[in-house]
């Protein structure tokens, strides 16, 4: 019961402060930790297309297994220290885990900027939540993307961290973060990645495989509670459309929102210079427009609600049949 004390704590806390700038954050360590061993290990390997897939795998293996035993080992020493302790240490790793705020402002201050006609702020602001060229963006275009954005890291940043944290605390959580963090870092399909990175993106799929079918579930049930929002449409959507990306994750929450909304999200986009075709999902009923970044919000604000308060009570329930 202390995990599901800690879990709820830091989800409140994410709720009320965020990311607060003063208190140093594991992913910006685990960031640090990802480069200076990217660094290392090309050296170490032979530049081939072999030796940067060996070199590659290694690199996964050494921040899962490192994060995993620091984080686990400091869980166990302060729950042999004091429970209280131990609900202390978990807290704060499920506060850091969780990004509901983060996501929530990042698409509320790209509305705000197009809501005055500022398109240049706008595309600044939503530079922060993609990695596609932002610089021709239009108002439409932009409002897609933060969108988009919105709904792929509602899995990454709250849904996936979550259920993580609810089986297996804090320190779960960071290890899930780890895997998603190397993936945000390494995972790109480009000359320097495609071979190193690979092991990488390829975990951060299989880590988020279940959870981001849960996160699609939970999107358009969210979408039912949200007036505007169709949640049948992003049943619909959801399964028809939610498999046409090559990630095997990222679709099933787009679409889901896209269905919702009643607007097509993804198709062909600028990245690093060159054009990307994706492919399209949902349907043009109408075209995207600002308030959407809010009604996204919304959605994934239900969706979170309903996988926090599912997963407690689930996690409850298992201790009391464990613990009659």
């Amino acid at each position: 019961m202390i995990t599901c004390a800690a879990v709820l704590l830091g989800f409140l806390l994410d709720i009320a402060f965020g990311d607060p700038a003063w208190i140093p954050h594991p992913v910006v360590l685990i960031g640090k930790y990802i480069s200076l061993l990217e660094r290392h290990l090309r050296n170490r390997f032979p530049k081939t297309p072999k030796g940067e897939r060996r070199a590659g795998r290694l690199l996964t293996f050494l921040v899962i297994f490192t994060v995993a035993a620091v984080t686990g080992g400091i869980s166990v020493g302060a729950y042999y220290l004091h429970p209280i302790a131990y609900l202390c240490v978990n807290t704060l790793w499920c506060w850091q885990a969780l990004a509901w705020r983060g996501l929530r402002q990042a698409g509320l201050d790209v509305m705000d900027c197009l809501k005055r006609g500022d398109i240049l702020s706008a595309r600044k602001a939503v530079h922060a939540l993609v990695g596609r060229d932002v610089d021709s963006l239009n108002e439409e275009q932009i409002t897609k993307a933060t969108v988009e954005s919105i709904a792929e890291n509602s899995n990454d940043g709250i849904i996936a961290p979550l259920i993580y944290m609810l089986i297996g605390g804090g320190a779960l959580a960071m290890v899930y973060k780890a895997i998603n963090t190397m993936d945000s870092m390494l995972g790109y399909k480009n000359e320097r990645y495609l071979n190193f990175g690979r092991a990488s993106a390829k975990t951060d799929d299989v880590a988020g495989y279940v959870p981001a079918r849960i996160a699609g579930i939970a999107l358009q049930e969210g979408a039912a509670l949200v007036p505007a929002c169709s949640g049948k449409e992003a049943r619909r959507i959801r399964r028809r459309d939610g498999r046409l990306p090559a990630s095997p994750n990222a679709g099933l929450t787009e679409a889901a929102c896209a269905g919702a909304l009643g607007i097509q999200l993804g198709g062909p986009a600028p990245y690093f210079g060159e054009m990307v075709d994706k492919p399209y999902l949902g349907d043009a009923h109408r075209p995207a427009e600002p308030d959407d970044i809010r009604l996204a919000n919304r959605m994934v604000t239900w969706s979170t609600v309903l996988v926090l308060v599912f997963g407690l009570l689930l996690r409850a329930l298992v201790f009391f049949l464990i613990h009659p």
